[in-house]
């Protein structure tokens, strides 16, 4: 039998050169990696693609052909689509061991960077009831994005997400798709089919938490979970519903497509319609088309910067601010834009030292010295700067965050 590889081609030399001829369980895992791999029905491994403690990190699950060539276009489709989902790399089918022995095809995947299962999120002891409400929020928000592409999950969970910090949030990625399907449009019955298995799958994951002793005390897994699910319905119906606005409010429409951007959806097609009833007239506003991303496709567009989209809301804020100082006339946008990165930005994020890059993302890293700014001027009683609070954040919390899901410590101890 041979091994047939099928995948991307950029990424198919990394790919062939790793041990396909023994099988996964037994393939040496660094340690530093191993804390990212979160629970599955499936045998995983992370591995990089070379010795290179920077190489590419990809995750490699063994399962049947069928399954695993299913979930690969799955995944291809998704990121074509542009939603939250790990990139597929490809299928590595015909494994056999030394001994000619058949073992089971492979799926491999790019792993997300600064992301980490919910186990690893939850168990850590700073943990509060918010951050549990902020994780279900970012599936919430995830399942609807998925919902509006036609795609039926069919096993949400937090066990099948990874989460990345997103300023005072989190976002939520799908990471295994094998049971989903795609139909053109889903019906309220698919939705609510979805949202049934996601409530008792979060459901019983919490528990699994807390009989182990590591959830937030006093929390309640039910409760949580039916919060999923509320949040889902306030944000399908915000995107869906038809609003009935005042008709002599010149900036009722304005004011609805402003609460839809502040959700993070551009609002790309929508239906306006003034109606009368019973002698007086109301204005029907319906949203008709909506994608995800407005902030940070704002972002991208204004500065090139990839970020997620609390992130970019923040450093838009941030820029907004530093637009507003500037004297008028008011150059042009792409020009004051630049300005702020190089004059704000770059400088805050080159503050990182190179023994601690890496353990945040540079958007995170400016929106929480942000916050540190506050904290730090309301105790001092005035505002202490960016760069002293950059300065403070770098030397008293960075040493101590985890985003990356390697502790500092532990790799200076392993060099």
């Amino acid at each position: 039998m041979a091994l047939q590889i099928t995948g991307l081609g950029d990424e198919i030399a990394a790919v062939t050169g790793l041990s396909w001829n023994i099988p996964l369980e037994e393939w040496p895992e660094d340690p530093l990696l191993a804390e990212k791999r979160g629970i599955s029905r499936h045998i995983v491994r992370l591995v990089r693609s070379s010795e290179d403690p920077d190489a590419e990190v990809y995750a490699v699950k063994e399962t049947v052909a069928e399954f695993a060539n299913r979930e690969y276009k799955i995944l291809r489709e998704l990121t074509h689509l542009g939603a939250p989902n790990v990139q597929s790399i490809a299928v590595v089918e015909g494994r056999t061991d030394n001994n000619g022995e058949e073992l089971p095809c492979a799926l491999v995947t790019r792993f997300l960077p600064y992301s980490l299962p919910y186990r690893v999120v939850l168990s850590d002891k700073s943990v509060t009831a918010e951050d549990v409400t902020l994780m279900a929020n970012a599936l919430a928000f995830l399942l609807v994005r998925l919902h509006l592409l036609g795609f039926w999950w069919g096993d949400c969970s937090l066990s099948n997400t990874l989460f990345r910090r997103d300023a005072e949030g989190f976002a939520a990625y799908l990471v295994d798709a094998e049971t989903g399907e795609f139909q053109k449009t889903l019906s309220d019955g698919q939705r609510e089919h979805d949202l049934e298995i996601a409530h008792f799958n979060v459901a019983a994951e919490l528990e699994d938490l807390q009989l182990s002793g590591v959830l937030y005390p006093g929390l309640d897994p039910v409760r949580a979970s039916s919060a999923l699910i509320k949040r889902y319905h306030r944000l399908w119906g915000a995107l869906r519903d038809r609003q009935v606005l005042d008709p002599k409010d010149r900036h009722a429409v304005e004011r609805a497509m402003r609460q839809l951007h502040d959700l993070g959806f551009a609002v790309e097609e929508v239906s306006v319609v003034v109606q009368e009833s019973d002698g007086a007239e109301k204005l029907i506003f319906q949203p008709k088309l909506v994608a995800a991303g407005y902030h940070k496709n704002r972002l991208r567009e204004l500065m090139g910067l990839d970020t997620e989209e609390l992130q970019a809301k923040r450093l838009l804020a941030s820029f907004d601010r530093y637009r507003g100082r500037e004297k008028s006339p008011k150059p042009p946008i792409a020009d004051s834009a630049k300005r702020w990165l190089d004059e704000v930005f770059r400088p805050t994020v080159n503050l990182i030292p190179a023994d601690l890059e890496g353990r945040i993302e540079h958007a995170q890293f400016f929106h929480e010295v942000l916050e540190h700014r506050w904290y730090l001027s309301e105790k001092a009683g005035h505002d202490v700067g960016l760069e002293f609070a950059a300065k403070s954040y770098v030397a008293e919390v960075l040493p101590y965050r985890r985003d990356s899901g390697v502790d500092v410590n532990m790799r200076s101890a392993s060099q």
